[in-house]
């Protein structure tokens, strides 16, 4: 690890990928949800009706504040499942249910891997301020009141509501003021090295990587000297 412990102070953590699902993409966790549902379609079609699906969702504003971590995912898998009917790749009558039927699989899934990631979070706000950073829709609050954790971090960085996304490092620059720290006294853990550990580490931050399956090929064979592969580790680094 290339971290300077002393200069530590406060931590900003990533959301989606790195508390929900443990570092893996969360196209790798609807994938898995969609073999449980039996949705037969290639990998490749699932990954453009995931991207169709995002850009919708960063198109027109689907989502609502007051939307819980399950209504966001029905409302993502329904864009989904719509597109994959619309291209002849399923029934279209079966969209309804099978969008159910994987959303319960997803928060079950994200459910288990917050509750994981609760003793950490815990255990390093009784040392640490915490400020969460994230991409998101707009509903991060509900998500995380939903699943308990809201009470663990200091602020909330979202970028539906900041109008910045990662990988803008500005985003970041916007965590670390709300810590009320210097760049190299915050530690950022993310789950992506493109949108977390490049833009962190480019104002300054030092940061740890919550390495799982990526969204690339690419992302998968990169290297860093901060790679962890369970959140817990974190304490035993840092407490």
């Amino acid at each position: 690890m290339n971290i300077d412990l002393t200069k530590v102070k406060g931590l900003i953590f990533d959301y989606g990928g790195t508390l929900d699902t443990g570092g893996e993409h969360w196209s790798e966790v609807i994938w898995d949800a969609y073999q449980k549902a039996f949705v037969a379609v290639e990998k490749g079609e699932f990954r453009e009706a995931y991207v169709f699906a995002e850009r919708e969702l960063a198109r027109e504003r689907l989502i609502l504040p007051a939307h819980d971590f399950h209504d966001m995912l029905l409302i993502k898998l329904k864009i989904e499942l719509e597109w994959l009917a619309n291209h002849g790749l399923m029934s279209p009558d079966t969209v309804g249910e099978k969008s159910v039927e994987i959303a319960g699989y997803c928060y079950d899934a994200a459910k288990e891997s917050v509750e994981a990631s609760r003793p950490v979070l815990e255990a390093l706000s009784a040392k640490y301020p915490l400020v969460l950073v994230s991409n998101f829709y707009g509903n991060i609050e509900t998500a995380l009141e939903d699943f308990g954790i809201r009470n663990y971090f200091k602020a909330i960085i979202e970028s539906a509501v900041m109008g910045i996304r990662k990988p803008d490092p500005r985003i970041f620059e916007h965590g670390v003021k709300a810590l009320g720290l210097l760049p190299e006294e915050t530690l950022v853990i993310g789950d992506s090295y493109r949108k977390d550990i490049v833009p962190a580490e480019s104002i300054g931050c030092q940061a740890i990587w919550l390495k799982g399956k990526g969204w690339t090929d690419e992302e998968d064979a990169q290297l860093h000297p901060n790679i962890i592969s369970k959140l817990d580790e974190v304490i035993r680094l840092l407490l």
